[in-house]
């Protein structure tokens, strides 16, 4: 039994690591993975990730999928201005993204970062210092000509999902154009999610 069970694992990770997003698509359809994921990873040729994260700017809520299986959903805050690509703009991007850098390791909740260092805590230098907390999730746009490269570049616009000294604001629009999650779902995240894991965000 233990054997049958070790080669259905093997399959399925052989299907995930070596097929691309149209087998994936057949494989996860009615798992609920948005419809808009799949035809844009086609269009880049983009296989699919173990974990995907996607953030539904309209409802203000971010879903974990496993394997094409969602497990769970969080509130979150995305920017209060709208949505937007510029640099400058301080809108959320949209659009096919991948966690780049994961900053923050072993740094308790609450902890305010300044240029993705330490700079102090909440709890010292209070809620209004606490623009990003806890932990950074730098994001790359993976759509060239829309959210990577020229005055587009989610990357060097410095777009992460991270913490808020605020979290009372979550769940309506608060943010400069980052993705803003609750310390504990934040923490779970960061420890979950390895660097390279696809980011969908979209307006719906």
């Amino acid at each position: 039994m233990k054997s049958r069970l070790l080669i259905l694992a093997a399959c399925v990770a052989l299907l995930f690591s070596q097929t691309g997003c149209a087998n994936f698509q057949t494989y996860t359809t009615k798992r609920g993975l948005p419809p808009a994921l799949f035809e844009t990873c086609q269009r880049l040729d983009q296989a699919p990730t173990k974990y995907v994260f996607t953030v539904n700017i309209a409802a203000q809520t971010a879903v974990l999928y496993k394997n094409g299986w969602r497990i769970k959903e969080f509130v979150c805050s995305t920017s209060r201005i709208g949505v937007g690509e510029t640099n400058g703009s301080y809108c959320t991007p949209r659009g096919l993204h991948r966690i780049a850098e994961k900053i923050g390791d072993g740094a308790s909740a609450g902890t305010i970062f300044r240029n993705r260092q330490v700079f102090g805590h909440v709890a010292q230098l209070g809620v209004k210092a606490g623009g990003i907390t806890t932990r950074i999730m730098w994001l790359e746009g993976l759509e060239p000509g829309f959210n990577q490269g020229g005055n587009v570049d989610t990357h060097d616009r410095e777009i992460y999902i991270h913490g808020t000294g605020d979290q009372s604001s979550l769940g309506k629009p608060a943010s400069i154009g980052c993705v803003h999650l609750a310390d504990a779902d934040l923490i779970a995240l960061y420890n979950l999610l390895p660097s390279g894991t696809l980011v969908w965000i979209a307006e719906r």
